[in-house]
């Protein structure tokens, strides 16, 4: 059984590409998969979870499970989500309901990055500012 592939959503295509686009300043990650486990944290951490009405099939292709490099990280998000531990059987239907559920991770996660990068020159920078924000608010620093 081939394993279900992770779409994005055909509104989110040109965002996506200019987050790899490896001929700019602009883009911080260097596979599809590094992008999609990223902001499919930020869709969880913000707790935003937007299904997807129309995906995009080609240009950027569905991502296969195995270029991510830590696999297992699908499980624990759809795990975490559903508090469902028969979403870890390696059956079909189980498959797709871990990609679904982590697909709009993604996409709600696309949609607050997109809304926080707007008119950026450079992604980078920003994000990591914003990372750097994010860690600063979370863990003060000891006085």
């Amino acid at each position: 059984m081939p394993l279900a592939r992770v779409q994005i959503a055909e509104d989110k295509t040109a965002f996506v590409k200019t987050l790899k686009d490896a001929t700019s300043s602009n883009s911080p990650f260097q596979t599809y998969a590094d992008i999609l486990l990223f902001v499919a944290l930020v869709g969880i951490y913000h707790k935003r979870r937007v299904r997807l009405s129309k995906l995009s099939r080609k240009d950027p292709d569905p991502v296969p499970q195995d270029q991510f490099k830590a696999r297992s990280i699908l499980d624990l998000v759809a795990v975490s989500d559903a508090s469902d531990l028969s979403l870890l059987l390696r059956d079909e239907d189980s498959d797709q309901r871990r990609i679904t559920i982590f697909q709009e991770y993604v996409n709600g996660g696309l949609e607050i990055l997109q809304r926080q990068l707007s008119g950026a020159v450079d992604y980078t920078d920003l994000l990591l500012l914003n990372l750097n924000a994010l860690r600063d608010s979370s863990h003060p620093v000891d006085r």
